[in-house]
């Protein structure tokens, strides 16, 4: 009776080794779902005329640096005012434009008359030599559509 009492927990240990020797299978990766997903941004491209605009005390009334929508222009700051056709198509208050042919972003701080249609005007500070250089030129402008604007395009 004593050797059975030994020969259990062998026997136990045979099986516990038996499976040490082998390697553990790897875990299997998730498939990718066939669902297509919505994409998160929404580039839009568009050609449109171009000017330049200052605002000096000189040249405006007594609030030469306030936008339409009582922002704060700067001089030397990259901003643009865009024709109200361009905000029914996304372009808000806010909204990173870059413009093909200048470096860098700039922020849509201010709108233009009802009047002006598929329009922009580059905000150049008070440097008027540059914004008579620059003249009325085409350009063709990118933006992505806001993150509130998605969610309501897709119903997130």
């Amino acid at each position: 009776m004593k050797y059975k009492y030994v020969f259990v927990p062998l026997l136990m240990l045979s099986f516990l080794f038996q499976g040490c020797d082998k390697e553990a299978p790897a875990p299997e990766k998730p498939k990718p779902s066939k669902v297509s997903k919505p994409k998160l941004q929404k580039k839009h491209v568009l050609r449109v005329t171009s000017s330049a605009y200052t605002s000096c005390i000189r040249e405006t009334d007594s609030t030469p640096y306030l936008a339409a929508w009582n922002n704060r222009l700067k001089p030397g700051m990259k901003s643009i005012a865009v024709s109200r056709d361009l905000l029914k198509m996304g372009l808000k208050n806010g909204s990173i434009v870059t413009i093909d042919g200048l470096k860098g972003n700039y922020k849509v701080l201010d709108k233009m008359h009802k009047r002006w249609k598929k329009k922009i005007d580059i905000y150049m500070g008070c440097d008027l030599k540059k914004a008579r250089r620059w003249g009325k030129r085409k350009v063709t402008i990118r933006w992505v559509k806001s993150p509130s604007e998605l969610k309501l395009e897709y119903k997130l």
